[in-house]
């Protein structure tokens, strides 16, 4: 049986495929020509593969070194095919890239879907989606591709109306790489217009690094991009339209880069790197296994899109190029490991990007709000991960704070607005703002005038556990051992003489260790209190609540480990306590009220009650005794 005779397999889109096709084929949308820039981009990365593994078999060429793109349209059949000389596909990968979500990157986009369609439409144009934009013009879609070292008669044909199905068969193809066949809708037959592709040629992919050809019926062939690699011409001959246009081809969408920065290094190590700081996060920004969206070139060939040894992690929202001249064009995963010139590469790259945002957070304070927005969380990873870059890292770091919650406030204009005396920078860590704003931890330095940095994201904990001080000034944590304000209580000393701590506590303190042992490492009382009963915090060699529950919530191993309970003993309800401890040690309230005042302690803390059963239990039996105590029982 010949490949030609073959019958063709009808399968089954993937459930979000037919939802994204559905959406194309009926969503209006004003920039529908973005279709074009996709499938040309895609073409173009076909290239760079065959142009990578020609480098260990230059017979995968087919006597086709030099890459091409060719625009075909036929208003005859009213069909515009778009093909490359690329390295194809099998039928495996036909199934895998076409068939299913998972290669096209628009399962975010997916996510972001609201239901309404003229606002999902507008999402299209923002994420880019690839080869399934092809069916907002076109009725019927057919990709023939042979992979590359394959012969000439395992071709494959996939084809498909956006209905929900398509067909994939085994063809004869002499031709190397991909051609896509669109039938365009009667709408979109500007596509078929020499001026048209011209237009959206010029517009998108213009710097794509191969020739994108027009071969029109009764025309001449005609090469319709620049086809040069914008990274290699000099910085004063590129506009800002073109800097946009190549951010746009590399980053497979429309959205504005926030900056860029473009540079060329010479000296023991010679590279030249174009580098874009995105507008909004990429869509697997928080994907472990994510590629890196920096493109390594060694003397304009592509290499890989994997070099994650060019860019720490924290730096991986970055989009761009680095094209290094010096690397042998052979070079391997391991080699790129080890070579010690991308090591140099890398800790150059390093040096300019926090220069720029440096700069950025100098003189333009609006840009760099919304490149913290985006990508604080993931440049905070720096400190831990970075030790020989922690001091400009640590000057790029930005937080709200219990003074100015809804502002970013830098480590030197905390500093800048510490008091007088205040031999600390205080922190407070959670899991949300309002809750680190209710915290009863911050009362004292509310009541004192002193700021604390309310530390809300995950990685805030390590980043704490590194940077142990800034500027010569130590961080210290408003939740963990005991409470020294040093020479800020002597200066607030007259003010607070009438809050000196009462005596005759001790015994009280000592029973409640015993009733709550299991619940409690220690019952002392507090410094950190001015008007709620009890607070918790961590022992001082302890993690903390916080980072406890990180800890669990990604399986980790956590320490069994019990809060430190604090008691305020201005409260009503403790000196109470006092009192009946006072005449009777064994009274059952005493226990019974001191685990209420952990479980309240542990709820203001955004913390999980270990026993909720018996938190409610303890809560009805109380209730109990004041609805059969009357009205005057009931402590505020």
């Amino acid at each position: 049986m010949t490949a030609e005779s073959a019958s063709p397999e009808t399968r089954a889109f993937e459930t979000e495929v037919q939802q994204l096709l559905h959406l194309m084929v009926h969503a209006l949308y004003s920039h529908r020509e973005i279709f074009l820039r996709e499938l040309i981009s895609n073409a173009s990365d076909a290239i760079d593969r065959l142009r990578f593994e020609g480098l260990q078999d230059e017979s995968l060429f087919e006597g086709q070194k030099e890459g091409r793109i060719t625009l075909r349209p036929d208003p005859d059949s009213g069909t515009l095919t778009v093909a490359d000389n690329g390295s194809g596909m099998d039928r495996d990968e036909v199934i895998a890239n076409l068939g299913t979500i998972a290669h096209s990157g628009s399962q975010a986009f997916l996510e972001q879907l609201t239901g309404d369609e003229q606002e999902d439409a507008r999402l299209i144009g923002q994420f880019g989606v690839g080869f399934y934009a092809a069916f907002m013009v076109a009725d019927r879609v057919t990709v023939e591709t042979r992979r590359a070292g394959r012969e000439s008669g395992e071709g494959v044909r996939w084809a498909s109306d956006g209905s929900g199905s398509y067909t994939v068969e085994a063809i004869e193809r002499p031709e190397l790489g991909t051609a896509i066949t669109l039938e365009l809708k009667e709408d979109a037959r500007e596509f078929l217009e020499a001026e048209t592709l011209r237009r959206v040629v010029k517009t998108y992919s213009d710097h794509i690094p191969y020739p994108v050809v027009l071969e029109a019926p009764d025309a001449e062939p005609e090469t319709l991009n620049e086809a040069s690699a914008l990274w290699a011409r000099p910085r004063s001959e590129i506009t800002e339209e073109e800097y946009r246009q190549f951010y746009a081809h590399i980053a497979h969408g429309d959205t504005e880069p926030l900056a860029w920065l473009h540079f060329h290094a010479e000296g023991t190590t010679e590279y030249t790197a174009l580098l874009y700081i995105p507008s909004r996060p990429p869509m697997d920004l928080w994907q472990p296994d994510a590629r890196h969206g920096v493109r390594l070139y060694v003397r304009r060939v592509f290499i890989t899109d994997q070099a994650r040894e060019l860019l720490p992690t924290y730096l991986r929202f970055l989009r761009g190029v680095v094209d290094a001249p010096d690397l042998p064009l052979n070079i391997s995963r391991e080699m790129l490991q080890s070579d010690q010139q991308v090591a140099r590469i890398r800790k150059g790259i390093v040096r300019r990007v926090l220069k720029r945002l440096t700069e950025m957070a100098e003189s333009e304070s609006d840009r760099y709000r919304r490149f913290w927005e985006n990508f604080g969380a993931v440049l905070k990873e720096g400190i831990p991960e970075d030790p020989s870059n922690k001091e400009e890292l640590a000057g790029l770091l930005r937080f709200r704070t219990s003074r100015r919650p809804d502002e970013w406030v830098s480590l030197a204009d905390y500093k800048a607005g510490m008091r007088e005396g205040q031999q600390a920078i205080y922190y407070l860590t959670g899991d949300d703002l309002d809750t680190l704003r209710n915290s009863p931890q911050l009362e004292v330095f509310q009541a004192k005038g002193v700021e604390v940095l309310l530390l809300t994201d995950p990685v805030d904990e390590w980043v704490v556990m590194h940077l142990t001080e800034y500027d010569g000034t130590p961080l210290t944590s408003v939740a963990h051992g005991d409470l020294d304000l040093g020479d800020l209580e002597e200066k607030d000393s007259e003010a607070t003489e009438e809050r000196e701590t009462p005596a005759g506590f001790e015994g009280l303190l000592e029973t409640l260790r015993e009733r709550l042992g299991g619940g409690a490492s220690d019952v002392r009382l507090s410094q950190r209190l001015t008007d709620s009963p009890s607070c918790i915090v961590a022992a001082e060699d302890a993690l903390g609540e916080h980072m406890e529950r990180i800890l669990r919530a990604a399986n980790q191993p956590v320490p069994e480990s019990r809060p430190v309970l604090e008691l305020n003993p201005h409260h009503p309800l403790i000196q109470q306590m006092k009192q009946i401890h006072t005449t009777d040690p064994n009274d059952k309230r005493l226990e019974q009220w001191g685990w209420l005042l952990l479980d309240q302690a542990r709820l203001a803390q955004g913390a999980d009650l270990p026993d909720p059963a018996g938190a409610a239990r303890r809560i009805s039996a109380m209730m109990d005794e004041l609805a059969g105590s009357g009205p005057t029982r009931i402590i505020t």
